[in-house]
């Protein structure tokens, strides 16, 4: 399958003008991107599995961006570096980062899990390998001896597509190796949940709704009333570990940050009264209720000081909701609201003495 050197030639790219500017007055042939608003494209490149390298040399405090399997920029997979976050700072968590675009929506705030460290500068290029391989990815940055991320399950809705760049950035020594996965499985790894009995899986849902601001502003998500006898339900199922994904089904809102509104619901069946605690991770806002009494309403809104662990992203660590249950069954019921990024839920109980829950 060999080996491919990508040409830096401005003739091999598309973009818009002032975006990128392409030369070899360091010596070797150079990408830069020199506005971060705009993408750089390869033509002619249909990448699906192998071997990627380059070097790059962030040259702003912000994002540099690497896209693989682009198909446009609603859908593609993206590794990425951090710059605000890492230089200087050799373990910040938020160094390096992997996030599918799926429908428009950045999947970025739903999986903090592929996120690391990484000890890259702003004075030196650093090398990236990264191979890819079906469903899965390991990616190293500046030493070979060890992967700095690895991605068990690629979570975009693409298999195939060209590379993009985006964020100011310089780019030498861009080569594509296809097929090329040195034994890496295609097949998905491992959910470390998948064994996990706790976690709530299986819910109804309603259509979305665009949200009335003055009640949102009054914190209670736009909710005009629990849905009634008439409301049609339809069924929803968490992917890996437990997250109930609405993004993967809607889309992104038009135009971005206008609010939406749905209702989600599940049955959990007691053995006898009792209350139990739920972990709880939303994306963005929620009111709980069990058997329609409302239990609990909370944000989690990245960039404000409501904003949630780990940084408004989601995690069973967002929340925990204590559930008081009858016996018999109970129907547990939130009204999420959606205005950033991702949309969903990942919910778990504490335990499941005396309970039943829907599979």
């Amino acid at each position: 399958m060999g080996q491919r050197r990508v040409s830096l030639k401005a003739e091999a790219w598309n973009c818009r003008p002032g975006i990128a500017v392409f030369d070899d007055s360091a010596g070797v042939s150079r990408l830069r991107v020199v506005d971060g608003r705009g993408f750089v494209v390869l033509k002619g490149l249909d990448f699906t599995d192998g071997t990627i390298e380059f070097d790059i040399l962030p040259t702003n405090h912000d994002f540099a961006s690497f896209f693989f399997r682009f198909q446009d920029t609603a859908e593609t997979e993206t590794f990425y570096l951090r710059t605000n976050w890492a230089v200087d700072h050799p373990y910040a968590m938020e160094a390096v980062q992997y996030t599918p675009i799926v429908k428009g929506v950045m999947y970025w705030d739903a999986l903090p899990h592929y996120q690391t460290f990484s000890d890259f500068t702003l004075s030196k290029p650093s090398h990236v390998k990264m191979i890819v391989s079906g469903k899965q990815m390991k990616v190293w940055v500046n030493h070979p001896e060890r992967p700095t991320l690895e991605v068990p399950r690629l979570e975009g809705d693409v298999t195939h597509g060209t590379l993009a760049f985006q964020g100011e950035q310089i780019i030498t020594n861009l080569v594509v190796k296809p097929g090329q996965v040195e034994g890496l499985s295609p097949a998905e790894g491992t959910d470390v949940t998948e064994y996990d009995s706790r976690y709530l899986r299986h819910w109804w849902m309603t259509t979305p709704d665009t949200a009335n601001e003055d009640m949102r502003k009054a914190n209670l998500l736009g909710i005009r009333g629990l849905p009634g006898a008439k409301t049609v339900w339809k069924p929803i199922d968490a992917e890996r570990r437990g997250f109930v994904n609405l993004s993967r089904i809607f889309g992104a809102t038009v135009p971005f940050g206008v609010p939406r509104m749905m209702f989600l619901k599940t049955t959990i069946r007691a053995r006898e009264a009792k209350t139990v605690q739920l972990r709880l991770g939303f994306l963005d806002d929620v009111a709980v209720f069990v058997n329609d009494r409302l239990i609990k309403v909370d944000k989690n809104n990245f960039g404000f000081p409501i904003v949630k662990v780990p940084n408004g992203r989601l995690s069973i660590e967002n929340s925990t909701v204590e559930l008081p249950l009858k016996a018999g069954d109970n129907v547990l019921m939130m009204a999420l609201g959606g205005n950033f990024f991702s949309w969903g839920i990942v919910a778990r109980l504490d335990d499941m003495d005396g309970l039943v829950i829907e599979r």
